[in-house]
């Protein structure tokens, strides 16, 4: 029997080459094949068809005689024959492994769903064969069913270890289940297949750092710290470093890191965060205040610095950065249920407007869609007094009405009070939206507006701390989710999973 195993391009995995094990195996048919599987050993497969065409008129109930020509259909090509072929067998005998092996292959290879239920039929019959378990492991990955693939990856045995793209397959599965010292050690397997590849290594240290294994993280970028780094590696570095307790190591390669990428937004924030955490606000506005020379429109370079501004007290200062950065970002502003409508209209709010009233015709009560009127008018720059104006205020006021515990409608209901110049109406709206949502750092941000303009300043210092509190909560998880999406994105197959000999 031959131990090779044929590569399925398209869909990234190994199935053992059918055509030859069939033939090697079909031992169990009468002598009339012995000339077709003599055909099928030298590859003629036009004369195999001939032979099989006449033994299936004489045996047309012949499972094994069906299989063969499915294997004699793939063998010249034909991939839709050869699949009503080895279907035909199933028919006849539905625990045909040959045949089951040959439609799951088929189906594989074209990328169908049709390929699982075979996958399983197959495992009934033989539960620890690894290459059945291997095409549903990706099969389910690629269908983002990441419980199921992993259970099916980790019983694969030997089979994918010196497959990297499966083994990207698999890591990126764990990372999606949350099971990060699981796909740290896949990555470390995969570092060890190419230990010269920078981006294994890259990606090795971030699933490290999410796990919170910084000194591990070291030990990984070691070698790319030594030769050359770029900004990225010198950003992860960093952030090791301070994981760990280095922060003059870890100052010095964001240092280095803003030499190589000055335009990197990231790097001054990151530079911003270790500041504030060591108590070097000064240094940290000098340093954000080089990126805003580079970058005036960043708006998360005036978050960064306001924060600091408010750490030194200097909250006029902090005030015009939050303002400064609101005004650059008005998506801030705009909910996340809104911010989807607006993309899937392709970013146009004349369209996603357009979509809202739609529904508003059929479901005029309906709280989210009124609520979705409001701030979709509100973005397109509705003014006090106009038409426009006046329906985005009886939009928000119904969708409050009708459900009071809808937070993004209360900060948009604040926003248009705060536009009218109604400013006691625009804090208790605030108030009552930082009730549902302490996190809100929009309705946050304009209760320190509203209170601000109605001249109450009392309690403004204090809001204001509590803002850059949450803005550098919210920094830390933006960081955590871009580590996420780099480990996610970086751990994409990208080529055919390929065999071993």
């Amino acid at each position: 029997m031959m131990t090779a195993m044929h590569a399925i391009g398209k869909t990234g995995v190994v199935l053992v080459p059918l055509l030859f094990l069939a033939v090697a195996l079909a031992q169990t048919a009468d002598d009339r094949t012995g000339p077709i599987r003599s055909a099928l050993n030298s590859k003629e497969f036009h004369q195999a068809l001939g032979l099989l065409e006449t033994a299936l008129r004489e045996s047309p109930g012949n499972p094994q005689l069906w299989m063969l020509q499915g294997m004699a259909y793939s063998g010249g090509g034909h991939k839709q024959e050869a699949l009503a072929s080895f279907r035909h067998a199933l028919k006849i005998s539905p625990d045909n492994i040959l045949a089951l092996q040959g439609a799951a292959q088929i189906e594989f290879e074209a990328g169908s769903p049709a390929a699982v239920p075979l996958l399983r039929h197959l495992l009934r019959l033989r539960p620890g064969d690894p290459t059945s378990h291997g095409m549903l492991a990706v099969l389910q990955y690629r269908q983002g069913h990441c419980e199921a693939a992993v259970g099916h990856f980790e019983r694969v045995g030997a089979l994918f270890d010196s497959q990297l793209e499966a083994l990207h397959a698999y890591a990126t599965c764990l990372v999606r289940l949350k099971q990060l010292d699981k796909a740290a050690n896949v990555f470390q397997h995969t570092v060890a297949l190419d230990p010269d590849d920078h981006r294994e290594r890259q990606l090795l240290a971030s699933l490290q750092l999410m796990a919170h294994r910084p000194q591990d993280a070291v030990t990984t970028l070691g070698p790319l710290v030594q030769n050359n780094p770029d900004a990225g590696t010198l950003e992860l570095a960093s952030t090791a470093y301070e994981d760990t307790g280095d922060t003059e190591r870890a100052v010095s390669a964001l240092r280095q890191a803003i030499l190589l990428d000055p335009m990197n937004v990231h790097l001054y924030l990151d530079f911003a965060t270790i500041s504030s955490l060591h108590q070097s606000f000064e240094v940290g506005v000098n340093v954000v205040n080089e990126g805003l020379g580079l970058q005036p429109k960043a708006a998360p370079l005036y978050f960064a610095r306001g924060v600091l501004y408010i750490q030194l007290g200097q909250y006029d200062n902090a005030q015009a950065d939050f303002e400064k950065a609101y005004e650059l970002d008005p998506n801030q502003s705009l909910s996340v249920a809104a911010q989807g409508l607006a993309a899937a209209e392709a970013n146009d709010l004349d369209g996603a407007l357009t979509t809202v009233q739609t529904k508003l015709e059929r479901k005029s009560n309906d709280p989210i869609l009124l609520y979705l009127q409001a701030d979709v008018l509100t973005q397109k720059g509705a003014e006090p007094g106009t038409p426009e104006f006046q329906l985005a205020m009886r939009s928000a006021k119904k969708s409050v009405c009708l459900r009071p515990t809808l937070g993004p409608a209360r900060a948009v209901l604040a926003k248009l009070y705060l536009l009218a110049g109604q400013y006691r109406g625009a804090v208790e709206q605030c108030r009552k939206a930082l009730d549902i949502d302490p996190k809100d750092q929009t309705s946050l941000y304009r209760l320190i507006q509203a209170l601000r303009k109605s001249g109450n300043n009392a309690e403004i210092p204090a809001l204001l701390k509590r803002l850059a509190l949450l803005r550098q909560e919210a920094t830390r998880e933006e960081r955590e989710r871009n580590r996420f999406r780099l480990v996610e994105g970086g751990a994409q197959p990208t080529a055919p999973i390929q065999p071993q000999p």
